[in-house]
């Protein structure tokens, strides 16, 4: 009788509860908790950082994991997100002019739809693609979902996030940023030293809870922008011999 290998089966599990988790924010979106729903995400992206870590630490490897890891980002950082935004829209849908607010303004909103279809184009490229061991390619899929499914947070504090079309637009720009050529920091270190790379990072980091304390739960827009303009500050004065 073979020995079950339980040390095997632990990233996968903790992919899984990745997956448990978007599923649960999907449920929290449709029941009207926005909230509830974005910190789903955040408990997602907990357990996505885990998985593979704990895959390095246990030196398990399997065929599956990285097709579970890519179909669990899909619902947690792809449709999770969606379903939040989308229903923050149908929100903010209702605060428009009377005038309008006609089917074609209303029907605008599928757009953010999206979102799932690219972040899955975007996971299935990161899968055959052997350039993003330091760097990413795009807007990674957890960021992504970060910005997205905190902008009610946000909203409480930066007044644009109420704005139908300011919501619209920031979602639509972030679904093209996924399968754009933009290279963007890898927040994994490999060191603590201070590198060019790990500068980057400790500044991002530096930037995140500078605004995580004035912001709170509503910083991850701000946060995620902060990682964006960081990462095309930091690759442009690359190319440029700058650093």
């Amino acid at each position: 009788m073979s020995k079950i290998n339980i040390k095997q089966h632990i990233p996968n599990t903790i992919t899984c509860l990745n997956l448990v988790c978007g599923c649960f924010s999907i449920m929290s979106s449709l029941n009207g908790n926005l909230t509830f729903a974005a910190i789903w995400i955040v408990m997602a992206a907990i357990f996505d950082f885990c998985d593979g870590l704990s895959a390095r630490m246990l030196k398990v490897t399997s065929a599956i994991g990285k097709e579970l890891d890519s179909l669990s980002d899909v619902v947690s950082f792809g449709v999770a997100p969606t379903m939040i935004v989308y229903k923050w829209l149908t929100t903010c849908y209702l605060q428009l002019p009377p005038a309008i607010q006609v089917s074609f303004v209303s029907h605008l909103k599928y757009l953010v739809f999206l979102v799932p279809a690219l972040s899955a184009v975007r996971l299935a490229r990161f899968n055959i693609d052997t350039k993003q061991t330091e760097n990413f390619i795009g807007m990674p899929t957890p960021a992504n979902a970060l910005f997205l499914g905190f902008i009610p947070a946000a909203s409480e504090r930066v007044s644009l996030f109420h704005n139908y079309w300011v919501v619209l637009v920031f979602a639509l720009f972030f679904a093209i940023l996924l399968v754009s050529p933009i290279n963007m920091i890898s927040l994994k270190f490999k060191n603590f030293q201070f590198t060019r790379m790990n500068i980057a990072r400790y500044l991002l980091l530096l930037v995140g809870i500078i605004l995580f304390i004035i912001f709170r739960l509503g910083a991850f827009p701000l946060i995620i922008l902060g990682y964006l303009l960081i990462s095309i500050f930091y690759h442009t004065l690359t190319n440029l011999d700058v650093l």
